[in-house]
């Protein structure tokens, strides 16, 4: 019997936590981030600072004055955002988790302790806890032929967007 997906992310490991328990399928996530993090926003500690508009940042994490990052974003705890790296938005960054030199990302959920260190393309995907991206990974978001996903032949999504999913350090 397959597991079901919230088993396999560990989904305590991440703020979205109430985001995955709202949805059945891990793709059916990626169209709410947006929302979800406008919604969080209000709810955050004192702990984090606005840096810019809907970008909100922990002041214990780290973020390289050469990064650029586009609201709505949220950087927590212990997160380091180096040199060079491109958040476009709609992206939560995990507590301890690297977002490396020349790393883009756009629409995605990075859980706890993820290491995306350097050369990567991150977008429209969900990276489970502990997850390590080595140089120059690549999660695409367009399937070549726009047809629909279909995940282990079970479940048709309905979407011509890929959705993808690391799911390492699995529980």
């Amino acid at each position: 019997m397959l597991k079901k997906y919230k088993e396999l992310l560990n989904i305590d490991a991440t703020i979205a936590k109430e985001l995955f328990e709202s949805c059945n399928h891990p793709w059916e996530v990626l169209p709410l981030i947006k929302e979800f993090i406008l919604k969080l926003i209000p709810t955050l500690s004192d702990e984090y600072e606005k840096v810019d508009e809907n970008v909100y940042v922990h002041k214990e994490a780290k973020v390289a004055k050469s990064a650029c990052i586009v609201g709505p974003t949220i950087i927590c705890k212990g997160a380091e955002i180096r040199h060079c790296a491109y958040i476009r938005g709609s992206v939560i960054v995990g507590e301890n988790s690297v977002v490396g030199n020349s790393t883009e990302m756009k629409n995605a959920i990075v859980f706890n302790n993820c290491q995306c260190p350097h050369y990567n393309y991150v977008g429209d995907s969900i990276l489970g806890y502990k997850a390590h991206m080595g140089a120059g990974a690549i999660t695409s978001n367009l399937k070549a032929d726009k047809s629909n996903i279909v995940v282990k032949d079970c479940y048709d999504t309905n979407e011509t967007i890929a959705t993808s999913i690391v799911m390492l350090g699995i529980t």
